[in-house]
Formats: structure tokens, sequence, C-alpha cells
């Protein structure tokens, strides 16, 4: 009451009531004037009702006079017709408002208001809402109780008193005609409106119950339900009340809703049908139906639950007590099933609704349900599919019907309310899309319909691409997009509950090819990981096909690839996804099934073969699967079975490409680089195209020849039927636009992979990274300059500038991408020539070849010149390094063995085919055929080949002037050749590395000017360390491939005079002088000549070893890896030289040990060579062999060489002609560089086990370590000497001994680097037990000190000459000059070494003196001097005169051997001052003697060193022959005499020595 107070107060505010006969009163009626004259609605009348109220409540509360308000009100009155009902309503709520309070002058006040409103209110009304006691005081009534018994009798009448016949028996009659009226036959001109008619006669004459004709007319219409077209307008116009009707159907439904009660479905129809003509609402149907919505979806998860252990089970291991158990209990459950339960009503209507097309009505049942619960019973399907058939029937007659086919016509359907047939593809939206997400999995319930939704598709999507319009496209993106959705939600899904219906699965595969694969791997994942734990169904039927595909699997293999595949094709029809996820998860484990599994996939749909494609990049990018090995140092073996498995069902199948291409594409740019296996294999098998460095040389050479060799001739596996396949991959290619992406990204991933997945990872892993990013790009680059036409190839390979600079594209890998295109332009601008002048003459032909090169490689050369740094063309021209990186070995040499030997094979085949008596005829002659056109292809292609390179040759023989510019040294021009050109381009490929040993042999056969064929040479084998510990394990392969060619060319030299004479005799490569002028080949003193070239190569030899040696014994894993597949490689050229191959043999052996536990890998590398290298042992011959050593003893000039390519790179200097000779400055200072670097390995390499002994030995010998010695050594020294005269032979090195007995003795010393001058001394006093356990060092100790004794006093006599013709500097005298040393002292030196004894007693001189020429000629290989035999023979006449002065100095020193103490103290002065000057001059000192040893150190202070650090590894061993007793007493007293001289030669050698440092 408040709260109306409240609002009538907002409606008449109070100074209206204060000032009411002024202005309240206008106020008030101008209010109600106002309100009166608005359109009727509840809140205007709602506003009056306030204001009527508030005014009558003023006058109750005596505000208002009775009669003042009585007034207006019926003013009031007359501004709307129902204002006194509006009023009468006031009225009746201030009665009872009134009547509960308890002030009786304000109920007065009320009456008295009623009673003066009498006028305008009728006394009707009144009498409806007031209280009858109001009505008694207000005189419209005489008494209240009178009229409540009146009203009492008069309800009674109304609603209790029955006066129509309700029961049949009642008025039989009456509903027996009504009964009859509705039974006859309507099929007259019989209507509703006169029936009805007759229907009313009959209720008004029977008194018959209306509600009871109703039920009756609802009853026949049950029984007669096609009629509706009858009975509706029939019970349209007969009804007057929704409700009534609806509670009748509802009492019916009610009564079949017994425990085993089943609702007719002639029920469900009436109820349907006056549903769709709106007779009756859903809602109040829906609550009379059974069962309840809560019940259904309890019944719906108990399914899901149930679905979902059924698929627990089948993936369950049981036992088989369990499995009986489980049979039980689903026995029972079965039963329960049986029992009936009651019939669901709700789906009875729905089913019902859908077959008379009513589907809004349908639509509101099933968003009752949980989703495809309704859908999932079959009828419903069933119904919703027949209503989805008459809907697109028009539709599909015009747009999707198939050429040919015929299909049987549908009626429509009759009804105006049911939805209109579709005649377009933008009516499907209206309802169709609808339905069938409704239906969803369920559509396999109808094939048909399936189909035609299927190919309905197909013609959108044709439709939909041949738009050119982009404002139509646009809105039919929207159709699309639902097109996308039903594939999704429907199609894919109702594939996995046909039962394999390949037809139907390669008629959606005619839809979904049209989608992009972007969108169709979508629809995949979705199929794959989502839709199957939608549905109950679908959760068994996934469950049941793992089931399955598991029993196939265990059974699979090669034998029974056709029943096994049969079964897989089967299986996969329907649910391809959870099929292929097992297969390859199998494959993943057991990589042998790979084989079986792809022959067993012939029987795949188009539609398997796609989704299968889907299914391997999604187990590819798997991301909780690990790409690395636990190792981290290989790839998993999961992503190698796939990758494999990749290869050969792309090969196999029609697959397409796109997706895993793009993949792999969007790894690199991830900069992962793992995934490019797979691009690898895929490129392997489609386009036959193998990379491997693992190649034989017949492998090799047919590589270099044409497209037909290379397939016949190049691969390990024959390549077959690769035509169809790699068009496939090129298409895929071509059209996604990845061929060059591909390229590019490989060629940065492959420089990236170091720092990007370098630092976490194993070094060998990232190695293998490395080299399958390389391999990979190498064969896809192989790929599509093999496969893309010239036009395809030009259009996407940008220029070479653009490809390194602007994509940052490495050297390298750019020409490599860009040769093919050179190749292909420049034969087609040769074409373009030969076409325009016709001239058969092979010199015209050559002519425009080369004018077309020049026009072709102009802008090229010109592109390059961007790439370097201005100052690199100073040495080499843009021209010779673009001909350098564009030529091929195919350019360069045809391969005449190759060729022939696979005509050969051919021929051989053909013989075989015609023995053969089995093969029919036909394929015999088919077979035949097939040879014959190989063999006239592979001689055609020779032949084009052959003239090719002569083309090519020719060319370069007119370019080869301007290829190397003097501007530089001739050294910088070869350190920029071999760093710009040859070291990147030898570990591309082995073909590269076997091109470019022959491009640089090719260089020299031309004759080029500035080329040093020697420098070249020299610089590749003087030093490989830094090359080999910086390669990755295929470089190093590809690395030793160069160098096994190089060495190949060398021995092929060194093997025979006249093959030098004619390849190297006068060609400027093997000039030793370099003059400002340059080559003018008429001097024949300037060449090397063949045995010094001899020489040379056993220098090489012997630097090869040197490296060898210290990268196997670094430790480093890289570094022995690298250095033992190198020398694998150069196996068949290297070791030539025994003592060479005994030590390697020695240090590999070594390895054997150290790596058997550790380094598995290592161990199996090193015994692989061990063993090759020993079977190559008959092959090695004595060094003397090697290089001829039968050299006069003072015929060696200072070694020459050694400023040449002997030492640092610099060409040799005869003796006879070195006076007037001079090098260039800067070879000089690249001399110095060079020595800096070889100090430092020379440094590194100490610990080379050849080294140690020679130096030991050497160190034993100088004069102070003599002195500081016992008597008892001196005696041993001179058995030992006995010995070593019987054991010697005329081609034993020290080298060869160190390889001898004392193999594990010195593996030892090999660690220890230096020693102080204090250890020095104290390793003297074990000098005693050192000599007896080294006699293999004695004897080399001897050879030593004669070389030396031959180098001094080739010394004393070229010395001068060699410091005149040295000019300033320019060329390095062997041994270098101290600062401040006189003229004078020099002479004295040089006379003490004409007088110099040999450190051999004076007995032995003349028979060793064969042995002493073969030692200095072994130890000087690099002495490139001969003098005339007169000479030779006044040489050796002085030798003679010198070793007798030498034994009789020996007798003399004898005498002073108490002065032992002094020469111990100057000893240490001694090797303090050699450590210092060693500091100070690096290595340049070694140049006092060359040693054929691997790692031998120059100076004699290191000698002392090493022999100090020897006789202390060596006491130990030497121990137990003191043990040996009476033998070695019997021996002693023999010794003493011989060992007093041995020791005063000792003491000469030493002051020897002396004399060489001064100088």
């Amino acid at each position: 009451m408040c709260a109306r107070r409240k609002m009538a107060t907002l409606i008449l505010p109070s100074d209206w009531i204060k000032n009411w006969d002024k202005s309240g009163k206008n106020e008030f009626f101008q209010f109600f004037q106002d309100l009166a004259g608005k359109p009727s609605s509840p809140q205007v009348v709602k506003d009056l009702q306030t204001g009527l109220y508030e005014l009558c409540w003023h006058v109750i509360q005596g505000s208002l006079k009775v009669d003042v308000a009585a007034s207006v009100l019926t003013d009031v009155m007359e501004l709307r017709d129902d204002m006194a009902s509006v009023l009468a309503d006031v009225f009746c709520i201030l009665d009872i408002e009134t009547g509960c309070l308890e002030e009786k002058h304000k109920r007065d006040h009320f009456t008295q208001l009623v009673g003066a409103c009498l006028v305008c209110v009728p006394d009707g009304m009144l009498k409806e809402r007031l209280d009858p006691e109001t009505l008694e005081s207000l005189g419209l009534i005489k008494q209240a109780q009178q009229f409540n018994q009146k009203i009492v009798k008069i309800k009674t009448k109304l609603f209790y008193k029955q006066q129509k016949f309700n029961l049949l028996r009642e008025e039989n009659e009456g509903y027996a005609k009504l009964i009859t009226e509705l039974g006859q036959d309507l099929s007259g001109n019989l209507s509703s409106h006169l029936v009805l008619e007759n229907i009313k006669s009959l209720i008004g004459c029977f008194n018959l119950d209306p509600n009871r004709v109703l039920d009756i007319i609802l009853e026949v219409y049950e029984c007669r339900s096609e009629h509706d077209e009858f009975f509706i307008p029939l019970i349209k116009s007969y009804m007057c009340e929704h409700q009534t009707l609806c509670h009748m159907l509802g009492f019916k439904f009610k009564f079949h809703q017994e425990p085993n009660g089943e609702t007719p479905s002639s029920l469900y129809h009436i109820a349907a049908a006056l549903l769709q003509h709106n007779l009756i609402a859903l809602e109040d149907l829906y609550v009379h139906l059974l069962p309840l919505d809560s019940s259904i979806v309890e019944e719906h998860k108990r399914e899901i639950l149930e679905a979902k252990q059924i698929a627990r089970k089948l993936t369950m291991v049981l036992v088989p007590s369990e499995k009986t158990e489980d049979k039980e209990k689903e026995k029972e459950k079965e039963e329960e099933k049986n029992e009936k339960p009651p019939d669901n009503q709700k789906l009875g209507l729905l089913e019902a609704l859908l077959r008379i097309g009513d589907w809004q009505h349908a639509q509101s049942i099933m968003d009752q349900m949980p989703a495809f619960y309704a859908t999932s019973h079959k009828a419903i399907a069933v119904a919703l599919c027949q209503l989805l058939h008459l809907i697109v029937e028009p539709l599909y007659r015009r747009a999707a019907v198939p050429k040919g086919a015929k299909g049987s016509l549908t009626m429509p359907l009759w009804s105006k309310h049911a939805l209109r047939p579709a005649e377009s593809f933008g009516d499907l939206s209206r309802g169709v899309f609808t339905m069938l997400c409704y239906l969803g999995p369920h559509l396999s319930h109808d094939p048909v319909l399936f189909a035609k939704v299927v190919r309905l598709g197909k013609s959108f999507m044709k439709e939909y691409q041949s738009e050119s319009r982009q404002d139509t496209k646009d809105k039919m993106d929207s159709l699309l997009s639902c097109f996308l959705s039903i594939a999704d939600q429907v199609l894919l899904p109702s594939l996995s509950l046909m039962e394999c219906n390949a037809c139907m699965s390669e008629e959606l595969w005619g839809f979904f090819k049209l989608f992009p694969y972007q969108h169709r791997y979508r629809l995949y994942g979705q199929w794959k990981n989502e839709t199957y734990g939608h549905h109950p169904l679908l959760v068994k039927i996934k469950a049941q096909t793992v089931d399955r595909a598991k029993y196939i699997m265990k059974r699979l293999t090669k034998e029974n690839v056709k029943p096994s595949g049969r079964q897989i094709g089967k299986l996969s029809h329907s649910n391809p996804t959870i099929l292929f996820d097992y297969i390859l998860s199998q494959i993943q484990w057991y990589d042998n099934l790979i084989t079986p599994v792809v022959d067993s996939l012939k029987y795949l749909t188009s539609l398997n073969y796609d989704v299968l494609a889907y299914c391997i990049i999604e187990a590819l990018a798997n991301p909780e699967k690990e790409k690395m090995k636990h190792d981290d140092t290989t790839i998993s073996s999961w992503l190698q079975s796939l990758a494999s498995l990749c290869g050969s069902v792309f090969r196999k199948y029609p697959i397409e490409l796109a997706g895993l291409l793009q993949y792999v594409t969007n790894q690199l740019k991830a900069g992962k680089s793992f995934d490019l296996l797979i691009l690898k294999e895929v490129v392997q098998k489609m386009a036959g195209i193998e990379i491997t460095d693992e190649m034989t040389v017949e492998q090799l050479e047919a590589m270099t020849g044409g497209e037909q060799l290379k397939a016949e001739g190049g691969y390990f596996g024959q390549i077959r039927n690769t035509k169809k396949s790699s068009q496939r991959l090129k298409d895929a290619l071509l059209d996604h636009e990845l061929a060059l992406p591909l390229c590019l990204l490989m060629a940065q991933q492959r420089n990236g992979v170091v720092f990007s997945e370098g630092g976490e990872k194993h070094l060998k892993l990232v190695g293998k990274l490395y080299d399958q990013c390389h391999d990979t790009l190498v064969q896809f680059g192989g790929f599509l300059a093999s496969n893309l036409s010239t036009e395809d190839y030009i259009k996407r390979v940008p220029s070479i500038d653009v490809l390194c600079n602007q994509f940052h594209t490495p050297h390298d890998a750019a020409f490599f991408l860009s040769r093919p295109m050179y190749a292909h332009q420049i034969l087609s601008k040769y074409d373009e020539l030969k076409k325009a002048e016709k001239g058969n003459r092979q010199q015209q032909k050559v002519h425009k070849y080369i004018a077309a090169c020049e026009q072709i490689m102009a802008p090229v050369h010109e592109a390059v010149v961007s790439l370097h740094l201005p100052k690199v063309w100073d040495d080499l021209r843009p021209q010779f390094y673009a001909t350098f990186w564009s030529l091929t070995m195919y350019d360069l040499a045809v391969p005449h063995n190759a060729y022939d030997r696979e005509v050969n094979k051919l021929k051989m085949q053909i013989k075989a085919i015609d023995e053969n008596t089995e093969m029919p005829l036909n394929k015999k002659k088919k077979e035949k055929e097939r040879c014959t056109a190989l063999q006239d292809k592979l001689q055609e292609e020779e032949k084009k080949q052959l003239e090719h390179v002569q083309r090519v040759l020719h060319r370069l023989k007119l370019e080869k002037d301007n290829w190397l510019l003097a501007k530089s040294t001739k050294n910088e021009t070869i350190t920029k050749f071999l760093q710009l050109c040859i070291f990147p381009r030898c570990v591309f490929s082995a073909i590269d590395a076997v091109y470019c040993a022959r491009f640089v042999e090719l260089v020299h056969q031309q004759k080029t000017p500035n080329f040093c064929t020697l420098l070249c040479y020299d610089r590749v084998f003087s030093d490989i360390i830094y090359t080999v510990a910086s390669c990755t394990e295929n470089e190093s392969r590809r690395y030793g491939r160069f160098l096994c060619c190089m060495l190949e060319t060398v021995t092929r030299w060194h093997s025979d005079r006249a093959v030098y004479e004619k390849e190297c005799g006068n060609y400027p490569g093997f000039l030793t002088i370099f003059r400002a002028s340059g080559f003018d080949g008429g001097n024949k003193a300037d060449q090397l000549d063949y045995e010094n070239f001899r020489h040379v190569a056993h220098k090489w030899h012997y630097k090869l070893t040197k490296a060898s040696v210290h990268c196997l014994e670094t430790g480093e894993y890289t570094h022995i890896r690298n250095i033992l597949i190198v020398l694998t490689k150069i196996l068949p050229w290297y070791p030539k030289v025994l003592n060479l191959g005994q030590a390697l043999e020695c240090r590999v052996h070594k390895i054997c040990q150290e790596e058997k536990e550790k380094r598995p890998d290592l161990y199996a590398l090193a015994m692989g060579y061990s063993g090759q290298l020993k079977g190559r042992k008959v092959h090695m011959v004595p060094e003397n062999e090697f290089h001829h050593k039968e050299q006069p003893v003072r015929s060696a000039t200072p070694g020459t060489l050694q400023n040449g390519p002997g030492n640092t790179g610099k060409p040799a200097v005869t003796a006879n002609t070195s006076a007037g000779k001079a090098e260039e400055g800067a070879v000089e200072d690249s001399d110095k560089s060079k020595d800096k670097s070889q100090a430092v390995q020379k440094t590194a390499s100490k610990n080379s086990t050849t080294a140690n002994k020679v130096n030991s030995s050497n160190g034993s010998s100088t004069p102070n370590s003599t002195k500081g010695s016992k008597e008892k050594e001196d005696k041993e020294k001179t058995t030992k000497e006995k010995k070593e005269k019987k054991d010697k032979n005329p081609g034993s090195t020290p080298e060869a001994k160190a390889g001898g007995k004392d193999k594990q003795k010195e593996e030892k010393p090999t660690d220890s680097k230096e020693k102080t001058p204090k250890a020095d001394k104290d390793k003297r006093k074990d000098d005693k037990k050192e000599e007896k356990s080294k006699i293999d060092g004695k004897s080399a100790e001897k050879e030593w000190s004669k070389e030396r004794d031959v180098s001094n006093d080739s010394k004393t006599k070229e010395g001068s000459k060699v410091e005149k013709s040295a000019g300033t500097g320019s060329m390095k005298s062997l041994v270098p000059r101290s600062e401040g040393v006189e003229s004078e002292r020099a002479e004295q030196k040089r006379r003490k070494l004409d007088t110099h004894s040999s450190p051999s007693h004076s007995s032995a001189v003349k028979d060793n003196l064969n042995d002493f020429k073969d030692s200095a000629s072994k130890h000087h290989p690099n002495h490139s001097t001969v003098l005339s035999k007169s000479k030779e023979k006044d040489d050796e006449k002085k030798e003679s005169d010198k070793s007798r002065d030498r034994s009789k100095e020996r007798e003399k020193k004898e005498e002073r051997k108490d002065r032992k103490r002094d020469y111990l103290n100057s000893e240490r002065e001694m090797s303090q001052e050699a450590k210092r000057r060693k500091d100070e001059n690096g290595m340049n000192s070694s140049r006092h003697s060359k040693s054929s040893s691997p790692s031998e150190s120059p100076h004699s202070n290191d000698k002392d060193k090493d022999s100090s650090k020897r006789s202390k590894d060596k006491s130990d061993p030497a121990k137990p022959e003191k043990t040996s007793g009476g033998k070695k007493e019997s021996r002693h007293d023999k010794e003493k005499s011989e060992k007093k001289r041995d020791s005063t030669g000792a003491k000469e050698e030493k002051k020897h020595h002396k004399s060489e440092k001064h100088r």
C-alpha cells in the first residue's frame, strides 16, 4: 500500500490538493486529459488507476471533500469509455484496504465517495467487484447473506449440473451416428465443413458432450491418419481451445506409458500434424511425454562410459580366465537390454515430425537432448536423411548428377508448412547444412545421400574456382566455410561408420582434392584427434580398428604382402587415420617393416594416400619425440625410419608432396635441420639421385659423364622408372614455388648449423647435421639441374651476386646452383649461333661456342667482382675465378672407360638374354630392344661429350693467358687460388674433389703464365693438419679423395722419367727461378729435373706422414677420425715409402689399443685402416728406391729446395746456377711466415716416435754428453756399432728403425716436450742404460752425423756463392747467420768443418762408405743440385783424407777425458744458449740438415734435451739386459777399446754442431 502511495504521490503532487480550488483541480483534470489522449496501453491504464486511487485516498483521509472529488470524477469519466471500469477497479482495492482499517471515519468517507459516484459507475460493475457487505451498506442489495446464497446456486448450475451425455452407453444412437459420419468414404466431394454441420446437429439433437465428440474425432483421425487434408480443417473449425486439444492428446500418450506399453505410430503422426498446423503448442505437449530429459542425459553418459570401457578392454592384455568372466558379464548386460524399456515417446514424436517435414518443431525437440543422441537412433537418422533427400533433390538434379547417371525421382512434400526444396547453392544454407550437422556421423545410414552431398560439394567447388568476380566470390566464401564444416563434422565421421566402402572414399576424394592441402590436412587432423572422442559409436570403432590393425601387423611379412595388403585396404577405407597412426608407430620401432608395409599399401584409395601423407607429417612433427638419441650424437632411429618410409611411399604411390615439402621448408625456416633427412630420402627414391661419399672409382668416373651414363653406372642401385615420380616431385616444387626457397634455406642452414645448433649439441652430431644439410643441398640441386627446363631454371635462380649479397648464400653453394644455368644458357646460345650461320667445319663451331661463352659469361665476370675485396683481383682475374666455378668434370674430360664398361655390360646382357631359354620370345625381344636402345644412347652421349670437351679445352687455351696477373708474388696468387677456389670446392662433393685435382693439372698442362705448379702442389701437401681438423666427416672423405687425385698425378710423374719429361719437363709450372719478366722457357737449368722432383715427392710424403702422426697423437676425436678417413682415401698412392708406412702403422696400432674401449667408432676406423695398410705393404719400397740417393758426398748444396717447394712452397734452385739467380722479395716474406708456422708445427709434433729416436741418438753424440758419460758407456757403444754393421741394410733409415724394434719403448717419450738444462744434466747419468737398450738409435745416430758432415762440407764450399747471390735477403741460406759474426771466424769454422772427423770409428769408414752415401742422400731429399762426375771423384778423395784426419784427432782427444767436469759446466751453458736462440730464430735452424723422419727436431740442443728424455725413459726397459749374465760380461772387455775411439768421434761431432750454430 505504501508503495502505491509513493507511486501516486509521484502522479499527484501534494500542492495540487492544498491549492485545489485555485489551480489543483484544473491541473488534475489537465493531467487526466493528457493521459486519456495517449493510445491505450498497460502503462497508460496503470497511470490512470494510480491517479484515481491517489485522489480517492485523499478523500478517505479527509484532505478533500467528497462532493468536490465526486464532481471531478464525474468529469473525468467522460474522457474514456473504459474509465468507469478503471474507477470500479480502484474502488475494489480501496474496499479491501478500508475494510481492514480500524479508523471508522475513513470507511465512512469511502462509502460516501462510492455513493456519490453511483451516477457515473454502473451498478452491475460494482456488484461484480465490491464485497456484499459494502454493497449492502450502499443499498445496492438488500441482504448480503441472501446474495451469497444466490451466487453459490448459480455456480453449481453452471459447473456441476450435467446437461450433456459423456458416455457412449448414455446416448448410443447419437454416438453411433457420429462415428458413422466420421467413418464414411472421404474420396468424394465430401468436405470437412459439411461434416462439421452434421456433427453440430448430432450434438444438439442428442445432447452429446462436445469434448467427448472431439475425442472421438481424434480417435477416428488416428485410425485414418492418411486423411490429414480432411481431419485437420475439421479439427481447426470445430475447436475453440488449444489447451483442451493438447490435454486430450496428453491423456492419450499417458495411456501408453505402461511398463510394456507401445505408443502407436498413428498417434505420433496426428500429434505431429497438429503441431505442424499450430493447433497445439510443443511446450504444452512435451510435458506429457516420457522419458524425462534428465533420464535421457544419464542414458547418454552411460553409453559413452560403456563405449570407453569396451575400448579400454580391447587395448588391454587379458588373462584367459578374465576373458571368460568378461564374456559372462556381457551376456548379462545383453539380457538386461532385451527387457524392453518404456517407449521413448519424444523420439517417436520427433520421427513423425521429420517424416512430415516439420523441421522447426523437430529441431526444438533435438535441442532438448544431448548432441547426436536423437540421430544415434537409426529411425530418426533415416527419417532425417529422407527429409534431406527431398530438399536437395532439385539442386542435385540440376548441378551435381554425373554424366550418364540415372537416379530415382523422389516425390516432394505436399505440406505448405514443410521446408521448400533447394534450387540453388544459396538455398542450402536455409536448413540443409543445419540438418546435416544434427545428423553428424549418422549420415552413414544413407550412403546415397552421402554421395549426393559430396557431389554437390564438388560442383560447388568447381563453380567457386571458376568464378572470376571478386564480389560474387566473397559471397560464396560463407558457403565454402559451410562445406568445410560439413566435411569435418559429417562426411569424415560418417565414413568412419561405413563398413569398408571404397566407392564413398573415392567419391569423397573427388571433392577433397579441390581443396588446398592446408584445408585437407586440417580436416584430417580434426578427424584423427577430436572426432573419435565425441561419439560413443566412434569410440568403439576406433578401438576395434586398432585391435584389427594389431592383428594384421603381427602377421605381416614379405611373403604374405598380398593378403595382408587386402586386409589393410579394407580397414583403411573407413578409418585410415587410426590405422596409419598405428602402422607408423610400429615402423618407428621396427624399421624392417618398411618394405612389406610399402608393398601392402597398394590397395588404398586416393583419399587414404592423402591421409597417409598427413599422418606421416604429423608423426614427424610430434613434439613429444626427441629427434636425437640419448647420447646426443646421432639422429634418432625413429626419424630415420620415417624418412626412409617417406621416400619409398612417395615414390611408389601418387601422393601429393606439397605438404611434406612445405613442412621441411618450415622446419628450415625455424632453424631446424633434422628433417632434411626426409627430403634427402624423397629425392633419392623419387629422382634416383644418390648422395654418398662411399662411391667407387668406377662410379665416380661414370658420374663425370652424361645423364644416361650417370643413371647406368653412377649409383649403387639400378635406377629405373623414376621418370614419373621425378616429374611429380618437380611439379610439386614448381607449383608451390618451393624449389629456390629450399635451396637457399639449406645453403644458409648449412653454415648456421654450427652456430644455431652447435652450442649445446655434441660436436659429432653437429658435424652430421652439417653433412646432412650439405649432402641434401647437393642432391637437391642436382635434381633441379637435371629435371627443370632451361626456362624454369633461369626464371627461378637469380644472378650470382644477388644470391650471395642479398640472400647471403655461401659462394660455393651459389655457384653450385648457378652452374647448370650457365651450361644451359651457353648451349642454347651456341645452338642459336649455329642456326644463324650454317657452317659445319669444326673450327667454325668452336669459334661460335667461344662467342656463346663470352656472351653468357661476360655478365657473370662483372657480377663476381662484388663477391670479394678488390685486392683479390690483383692476382686472379674474375674471368679465371668464374671459369673455375662454372665448369664441371663433364667439361674437362670424357670418361671413355666408363662408357666402354657400361656398353660391354649391355652387350653381356643381350648375350645372356639370347642364351636364356626360359624367357618368352616377346619378352626377349623387348629386353633386347631396351638394351640396344640404351647402348645407342650411351654411344651417342659419349660422342656428344667428346665434342663438348674439345670445344671447352679450346676455349680454355685461348683464355689462359689472361687468367693470372703478376701484380703480387706467385706465392700470393697460389694462396688466393687455393683459398677462394680449390679448398671451398674440393670439399663440396666427391666429383668436385676430383674436378679440383684435374683442374690444377689442366692449368699446368695449358702452360698458364704465372702459375707455379710446384708451389701449388707443395702448399696442398705441406700442411694438411689445419684443413683436416676443420672438416666434418663427409668433408674429410672428399678432401681425402682430392688428395688422392693430386697424389695420383704426382705418383705418375714420379714413376717414370719419360712421363715426367713429357708432362713437366719444359712447363712453366716447374720453373724454379722466378724473374720479373716471367717465363722464358729457354734455360733448362731453371727447370726442376726429374731426380730432384723425386726428392720433392719424398718430402711431400714425409710431410703427409708428419701431419698424420700429429693428428693421431692429439687425442681429439675429430682430428683422429678425419685423418683416418683421409689416410684411407689416399691409400692407393700413400704411403709408398716403407719407413713412413711403418711409422704410420705404429701410431695407428697405438690408436687401436687406446680407443678400443673409449671410442668404438674410432677403433673401427683405425682397425679398418690398419688392415688395409698391412695389405699395401707389399707395394711399399725402401726410401733409396723411392728417390735416387747415390749422390757424391759433396754434391749436395745447402738444401736449395728448402727455400723452394721443399720447405715453404718456394722453387728449387740448382747449385751450378744459383749464383746469378734471385727470388722475388715477397717470396722471402711469405717464406718467413711459413717458417714460423712450421716452427709451431714442429714443436707440436715433437712427440713423433721416430723423431725422438733420432734426436736422442744425436744428442748423445755431442762432446759434452760423451765426456759426461762413463767409460762403460764407451765400451758398450763399440759393441752396438758392430751389431749395427751386421744388421744394417742399404735402404735402412732412422724411420724404418723407428718402426722396428723399439715401437713399444718409444710411446712414453712421445708426450714429453721439453726439459730444463738441469734435467738434461741429470739425464746424462742414465746414458749407460739408454745406450744398452738402443741399438737402432745408435745406427741412426751414425747416419745422422755422417749426413751432417756432408751437409757441412757442401756448406763451406757453396756458402760464399749463396751469400753473394742472395743479395739483400732475397734468398735465405740454409744456416741462419748470427749477428756480428766476422768473416775470419767464419773461415776458421769452415776449416774446422773440413777437418772434422766422422762419428764412425776409423776402421769402419771404408766398410760403411756406401752406407754413408745412402744416409747422406736419404737425409737430404730436397737437394736440387747435381755436380759433374769429375767433381764427384775429387770430393770422394777429399772425403777419405778427411776421415784419416778425424781418426788422428780422436786419439789426441782421448787424453782430455779428465776434463769431464768442465765440459759438463760448459754443456749447461750451451744448452741454455741454444734454448734462447731457438726462441729467437724459430725453426730456421732446421736447415742444418733435412731428415726424412716424420717429425725431426732441427737443433742440436733440442737433440741434447731429447737425448736426456730418452735416456730417462729408456732406463727402465734397459734393465733386464743387465741380468743377462755371462754373455754381457764376456762382451764387455771387447768393447772397451772401440768405445774410446767412438767417444772421441762423438766429441768432434759436438764441435761440428757448435760451428754450425755460430755460422
